[in-house]
This record gives structure tokens, sequence and C-alpha cells, in this order.
């Protein structure tokens, strides 16, 4: 059993890390582009907001707001249901985005600490509505919180040119990452690979972080880092210290997403 006090542990301090980094910043900075396309590093943060706060109600209000899911996602078809679900989130993230930025970073930081303590106190066993082919278990929703706090801080901490040291908090990033392998392909209309994979990857302590069979032949082996960074789309897998075998796992490598929207174009080759 997952322990979730401890991913939500791991999600303030990602919170943290990002709050800091952002506090200080003046209205250049605040404005200036990041590496996703069409956002700033306001729209990062309104983002965040908007998204914790659709958490939060997915969680006290499950039925509505699995029937207003339901309404959003109503196309035929996979692709569409995702787009229509990504628009959805767009439109709080842009209306955020114009408040000032004292408004905008006390509510993210108000939204952000109530959805810590709300997840805390969920009963063992609830599952949580969401954006997803099925409800989420509180533990895989704090999880999910850290990922796109992290995938999104990247953006932030890039665009304001500052360095970031990772943490042993990738891990859930990774394991998000492998799990998601199959939607990856799904999501494209692919058929997923029969056979599970080998990962081995390096954490940034030293430690080896290991999924799948030990003898598969297909396998993905180097740095977690990268393997994060690739899984949310910040780094080009051309670009990534990873390291595969066989023909199956290079190609989910090219395509790999651990979050829940649209197949994006992923990042340009650096230098490109």
């Amino acid at each position: 059993m997952a322990d979730v006090d401890a991913i939500v542990d791991d999600l303030q301090a990602e919170r943290a890390e990002l709050d800091a980094a952002v506090s200080g910043v003046d209205a250049d900075q605040w404005h200036r582009p990041t590496a996703a396309r069409g956002l700033r590093v306001v729209d990062q943060i309104a983002h965040l907001n908007w998204t914790d706060e659709l958490v939060i109600r997915a969680i006290r209000a499950p039925d509505r707001f699995a029937e207003e899911v339901d309404g959003v996602l109503a196309a035929p078809h996979a692709t569409e249901s995702i787009n229509a679900g990504s628009a959805f989130v767009n439109a709080g993230t842009v209306q955020r985005s114009t408040w000032p930025r004292s408004r905008l970073l006390a509510t993210w930081r108000r939204s952000a600490d109530e959805l810590s303590a709300i997840l805390r106190a969920l009963p063992r066993g609830t599952r949580i509505p969401w954006f997803a082919p099925r409800p989420l278990s509180a533990a895989a929703m704090a999880a999910a919180r850290v990922m796109e706090t992290w995938a999104h801080g990247q953006d932030v901490f890039d665009a304001l040119e500052r360095p970031r040291r990772p943490t042993r908090r990738l891990v859930h990033i990774v394991r998000l990452g492998v799990r998601s392998r199959d939607f990856a392909y799904q999501l494209r209309g692919m058929e997923p690979p029969c056979a599970e994979f080998r990962i081995e990857l390096r954490a940034p302590d030293g430690e080896l972080w290991t999924w799948g069979p030990a003898d598969a032949p297909d396998r993905v082996t180097g740095l977690a880092l990268d393997f994060a960074l690739v899984v949310t789309q910040r780094l080009h897998r051309d670009d990534a210290d990873l390291t595969t075998e066989g023909c199956a796992p290079e190609q989910w490598l090219g395509i790999a997403q651990a979050y829940a929207g649209p197949a994006g174009a992923g990042r340009e080759r650096i230098g490109s």
C-alpha cells in the first residue's frame, strides 16, 4: 500500500521549491516565455493552480465532477476526447493568467495547501474521478500532482535560467512514466508491445531503480533524470542519456508521456 503522507510530503517539497523560484521574480521574468509552446511563467503557475482546484472539486463532489468530465469528454474518439479535456483545462489557465501576480500566487499557495490536507485525510480506498481511463487512488493522484508540478516547474526553472538539483522525488515521475507505457501507444492508435520492458535507471543519489523482469530482452537503461524529462516531454529522446536494447523500447521513448493530456509534439533537439 502506497504511503499517501510520504507522497504528499514530496508534493509539498516540490511546490516549495517552485514557489521559492517565482516569489522574487520581476514583471519581465513573470511574463517570460517558457519552452512549452504558448506558455509563459505566469501561465505555468496559473495552470498548476487551476488543476489543483479541479482535483479539490473532484474529491469534494465526485459525482458532479464525473458528470462534468463526461460532458467535456463526450467526443466519439479517444484523441478528440482528450483534446477536449485539454481545452477545458486551458480555459481555466487563461483566466487565471490575467490576475495580478500577488493574487495568483496567494491563490495557488492556498489551493495547494488545501489539496495536500484533503489528500492526507481521504479514507483508504477512496477513488477520485479524473481525466483518465479510471478513477485514481489518493496516492496515484498525489503522485500525478508531483509529476505535473515538477514538469511545469522545469519549464519555469529553464525560463528563469536557474539551476535545479534533481532529487529522489523523481521516483514518482519515473514510476508514472513506466506505468503509462501502454497509454502512450493507445493514445496514438498504436498496439502496445505484449512483453514487459526491463527499466534500469540511476537515481540522483546513485541508487539503481528497476522495473520489469530482470531477463527481459527489451531494455531501457540510463539516468532517472533524463527518463523523467523524456516522459514529461521536456527533453527530446535523442538528447537523453538513455540506452535501449530492442526496437520496441526505442519506439516507446519517442512517444512516451506520463500525463493524461493529448499527444504533444514534444521538444525539439537541443541546438536544432
